[in-house]
């Protein structure tokens, strides 16, 4: 196995791990994330053989995705940075992959949520001390960094993808 094409094909995981930590601690998920996704996939595309249609239609798909990500950012239903992270992630996951991520992002989401909720009103007497990212995950009607879900969601799907799908046939 080539090295080169294993550390290409571990951006992905890797990017979306690292978002859904910065949403949790920060509520944020930083724009050069979801920028190193869309760069680092091409060269891992072109390493592992894939198809310019296919390349094509991740891309097509990606656009999609980040459309409907600003409609639901307008509607104040996700953050921008979410919509960015799921727009990239799904140029990596294309056609094949984005119906098991959407799927799973929104039961991993719902499964958050109620640990979350259940978590929130639970906590208060054990939050003294604690860091100000826990305090504030904790207050009881405060924002919920979705990006967690997305980045489990992502990595539940990638295993579909087709540049996973080509590394194997390869």
């Amino acid at each position: 196995m080539d090295t080169v094409t294993l550390a290409l094909l571990a951006v992905m995981p890797a990017l979306v791990i690292v978002a859904g930590l910065k949403d949790l601690i920060s509520m944020k998920i930083p724009n050069w994330i979801s920028g190193l996704l869309v760069l680092a996939f091409f060269p891992a595309a072109l390493i592992v053989g894939l198809d310019p249609v296919i390349v094509f239609t991740n891309l097509g798909i990606a656009a999609l995705a980040l459309v409907v990500g600003a409609g639901m950012f307008a509607l104040r239903w996700i953050g921008g940075g979410d919509a960015k992270l799921m727009a990239a992630a799904c140029l990596w996951l294309g056609l094949s992959g984005s119906g098991m991520f959407l799927l799973w992002t929104g039961v991993m989401g719902g499964v958050f949520c109620l640990a979350l909720l259940f978590a929130r009103f639970h906590s208060r007497p054990y939050l003294l001390g604690a860091p100000g990212w826990v305090v504030q995950l904790m207050e009881p009607r405060g924002d919920i960094p979705y990006g967690v879900a997305i980045a489990a969601g992502a990595l539940m799907a990638y295993p579909a993808s087709p540049l996973v799908a080509a590394f194997i046939a390869g």
